[in-house]
């Protein structure tokens, strides 16, 4: 498979955005779950228009995509982004964070926004 080589210019976008602890830990989780607002609000314990905003820098730059269900809206890591292989590269050095998501269940917080 032919990778797509980004320019210096674009990784260093990515790379300065993923160097915030929050939005890294964001995708990471978003890797393998698709999350709403409310949940990262309560994960992180900050405003929702804190998440908003990270999620906001995050979508316009394509790595994460947005699904609306109904009243909610969906996020998820968008792995057809040109950025995805690099993302995906930087993922698989960090620790699974599925235990933020099991903790959330835990304490009844865990939204279905079916």
């Amino acid at each position: 498979m032919q990778q797509t080589l980004i320019t210096i210019t674009n990784a260093s976008t990515i790379l300065k955005l993923l160097g915030d602890k929050t939005r890294l830990t964001m995708v990471k989780i978003l890797d393998s779950h698709d999350c709403c607002v409310c949940e990262f609000v309560e994960m992180f314990k900050t405003s929702q228009p804190a998440i908003s905003q990270h999620l906001r820098k995050l979508k316009d730059l394509g790595i994460v995509k947005e699904m609306r269900r109904g009243q909610w809206i969906i996020y998820s890591l968008n792995k057809e982004s040109e950025y995805y292989p690099l993302v995906q590269n930087i993922l698989q050095h960090l620790p699974n964070q599925d235990f933020k998501l099991k903790e959330l269940e835990e304490q009844g917080l865990r939204i279905s926004c079916e």
